[in-house]
């Protein structure tokens, strides 16, 4: 009864890993094209709208589901922040601090960081450009992204699944 009651357990950790990074590999594109419409969003509110970055950054925040919200709203409450950082630099600090509560990876996060060290120091048709290059960017990731998805979703439910399956066979 014990052994079968392990066995039980040890299926269901297995499928749920198996599930759990496939529910990450479906949350990066999603993710993604949540970024590029908070990057557009910024590029209006800079555009169009001449909002100060860091009211841009708060506003963008309220556009966007988390773990991305929090992205924006940590990096305009460090500008605001009495350690009288950058915006460079508090930039920098949000998207270290907060990236591992995405299921983004590093190539995002360098296209962000380097977003980041031309906001607020140029005029704005430079901020604007520097931001449509992002999307570009982030637009080829998401692209990656999807295909990555197509490609091993699946695969991951199978195999949480068969080594689960595997552990229960070698322990009986």
């Amino acid at each position: 009864m014990i052994k079968l009651l392990g066995a039980v357990l040890i299926l269901f950790a297995g499928t749920m890993i198996g599930f759990q990074q496939a529910a990450r590999l479906a949350a990066r594109p999603r993710q993604l094209r949540q970024l590029a419409h908070a990057l557009q969003r910024l590029e209006t509110e800079i555009g169009y709208g001449h909002t100060p970055l860091p009211e841009a950054l708060d506003r963008t925040a309220d556009a966007v589901p988390e773990p991305l919200a929090e992205l924006f709203r940590d990096a305009a409450e460090r500008v605001r922040g009495p350690e009288g950082l950058t915006f460079r630099e508090s930039w920098e600090q949000a998207m270290t601090s907060g990236w591992g509560s995405t299921a983004l990876r590093q190539t995002e996060q360098s296209v962000l960081l380097r977003l980041g060290s031309t906001l607020g120091i140029s005029d704005k048709e430079d901020q604007l450009k520097h931001i449509h290059l992002a999307l570009l960017q982030l637009k080829a990731e998401e692209d990656a992204a999807r295909e990555d998805q197509s490609r091993y979703e699946k695969m991951w439910k199978s195999l949480g699944v068969l080594i689960a399956v595997l552990v229960v066979i070698l322990m009986v």
